[in-house]
């Protein structure tokens, strides 16, 4: 980092910067989305740059869930939580992991999801509850259902030829399906409910193609949602411009920073501060052995994912935590290396889970941070291939998996997808002791047979039934494998992310490991280290933080961040285009993406 003469002198001398702006955000996910709509909405002018080619980071291809204990919606249904009942629960799961999870952090949390919800709604942020969705540990004090929020399927022919720059656009689901679509759509073939909630979507998206819409749900959605208020707001989106440096005074605050566009390094002063919401390290490869141990990475974040907002900040004592974690996840790897996240296929009934040595470790159906917790743990006893998902006939007839919809012969023909007419021939297959596996079944059909799992407790919670089929009896999880052909899919230990980085305060501001904040700076997102600690509360909980704490950084900028006496317009810095009309990107020259 360069450090620039004195906070006055830097501040007045308007030559040394290639660009004047009040706030520098950088990143184009929900948390940087916010905290430039936040900013732009109290007035301030707003840049916001993005490394990559495409906007909406790891946002844009998630399931765009956002849990918020006692949001609007929920009190316009009629639905009883309180702060005080958010905070029992997030206390009680959350365990203390310093700083980053603090008593503070997770009221100023609490606090702002009422006010954020209503003000993302106010300017056109289209909520609805995931009624259906529980918390992922609801027998535990405080838990309850139907604290997330998502965004309705958003028409992105909104947003003009700007959609077609967004990574919803390339590897997004086009589709209006929803979060409280997935559950019953993984069994739309063997019961009532999934059906009929399969037929009102497809009736919702041919409902869109004849209306002239162009429909997308989950994560775009929600990304685009925002997109679309930053393009109203006129707000300048650079894409291909990476962050390279920051820039300080002599006594530490940040000034500004050097971003990297069409060849050229160009000084940006951020008169307020600069809002990091640039995403995690989930795709460096150096990091996740360092800190993770990992030879190799099955991550579903986006190929920017590679932590340099986080190097740059640690580089001058900027404080981390939570490195060796991330928002874990069973994964399946397909043909060509394709990575696919497991929620449903794992917690149907008629499957289990196996060790490399054949035996059952864990609840199938917990949640995908404990589930990825557990297989990392469990390799470490049994070393082999982390896992196997296997189930019967009645598992690959009656249910939805994601991973094998297209392509099924090519899974089989590399060897990703094994099958055989009974247990012994699998376990052969799956190079796992045939006699270990053949016990592990015949415990787990007495299981399905009572309904009781006395090992690990699959089907206990309002959660674990949540994925499952209410037609098996007497629990919806469990079902015997007895059933052939037999089949097996190998699971490694994926993830939605890092979950460490950048340690801030309540008001998103990045602390120094003194623990001093650092002026001028803020983050938020999977740039920081999470407020959720080591578990993941509800769905949900990795992008409503991001939102939350993006708002809470840019409202404290315009409130209190450094304000020096400078010309409010920026200068012309030559060959960068001015920003466009809202509905009207400037394709860039060199074509290293859009300027305005």
């Amino acid at each position: 980092m360069e450090t620039v003469g004195t906070a006055a002198g830097a501040a007045q001398n308007t030559d040394q910067w290639d660009r004047i702006v009040d706030v520098l955000v950088v990143g184009s996910g929900a948390a940087a989305l916010t905290a430039a709509i936040t900013a732009a909405d109290e007035g301030l002018d707003v840049l916001v740059v993005e490394s990559t080619k495409l906007w909406g980071g790891t946002t844009s291809i998630s399931g765009g869930g956002l849990w918020m204990p006692n949001n609007p919606l929920m009190k316009e249904a009629g639905v009883q939580d309180s702060q005080q009942n958010a905070l029992t629960y997030m206390e009680e799961v959350i365990a203390d992991v310093g700083p980053v999870s603090s008593r503070e952090r997770k009221l100023a949390f609490l606090r702002t999801v009422p006010e954020v919800v209503t003000f993302l709604g106010g300017l056109g942020v289209q909520w609805m509850r995931s009624k259906d969705y529980p918390d992922y540990y609801p027998d535990r004090p405080g838990g309850m259902v139907g604290r997330s929020l998502e965004v309705k399927p958003f028409d992105t022919k909104l947003l003009g030829p700007w959609f077609k720059q967004s990574r919803a656009a390339a590897s997004g689901i086009p589709a209006p399906l929803a979060t409280d679509d997935i559950w019953e759509l993984s069994r739309a073939w063997s019961t009532p409910s999934g059906f009929i909630r399969g037929a009102r979507f497809v009736f919702r998206t041919l409902g869109g193609l004849l209306r002239g819409k162009r429909l997308y749900g989950l994560g775009g959605a929600l990304s685009s949602s925002l997109m679309y208020i930053v393009r109203n707001q006129q707000t300048p989106v650079w894409l291909s411009t990476p962050l390279t440096d920051l820039l300080q005074d002599d006594d530490g605050a940040v000034l500004g920073a050097v971003v990297r566009r069409q060849g050229r390094d160009l000084r940006i002063r951020a008169r307020r501060g600069v809002v990091l919401g640039a995403g995690g390290f989930a795709r460096n490869a150096e990091w996740r052995e360092k800190y993770q141990g990992l030879e190799k990475e099955y991550s579903s974040a986006p190929e920017g994912d590679l932590g340099q907002a986080i190097d740059i900040v640690a580089a001058r004592g900027g404080a981390l935590a939570l490195m060796d974690d991330a928002w874990w996840g069973p994964t399946a790897v397909g043909p060509k290396g394709k990575v696919t996240f497991t929620l449903a296929e794992r917690s149907m009934p008629f499957s289990l889970v196996v060790d490399a040595a054949g035996k059952r470790f864990l609840n199938e159906s917990e949640s995908y941070v404990d589930f990825g917790h557990h297989m990392l743990e469990n390799n470490k006893k049994v070393p082999g291939d982390p896992a196997w998902l296997v189930f019967e006939a009645r598992h690959a007839r009656r249910y939805l998996f994601n991973a094998l919809l297209i392509g099924r012969k090519d899974w089989t023909r590399q060897g990703l997808l094994v099958r055989d007419d009974t247990v012994a021939g699998l376990a052969e297959k799956m190079g796992v002791p045939p006699a270990a596996l053949q016990s592990t079944v015949e415990r787990f059909n007495g299981f399905a047979q009572t309904g009781i799992d006395e090992d690990f407790h699959r089907g206990d919670t309002v959660y674990d039934n949540y994925y499952s089929d209410p037609r098996v009896k007497p629990n919806p999880n469990l079902g015997p494998l007895e059933k052939g052909p037999f089949s097996a899919v190998r699971l490694y230990p994926g993830d939605l992310g890092t979950k460490g980085g950048l340690v801030t305060d309540a008001d998103a501001r990045v602390l120094r490991e003194d623990g001093s904040v650092i002026p001028g700076l803020y983050a938020a997102g999977n740039t920081t280290a999470s407020v959720m600690g080591r578990t993941y509360p509800g769905a949900g909980a990795t992008i409503a933080p991001a939102v939350v704490f993006g708002f809470r950084a840019a409202r404290h900028a315009a409130a209190y961040g450094p304000s020096a006496a400078e010309p409010a317009a920026a200068p012309a810095v030559a060959g960068v285009a001015p920003a466009a009309a809202a509905d009207s990107p400037v394709p860039d020259p060199v074509g290293t993406g859009a300027v305005g």
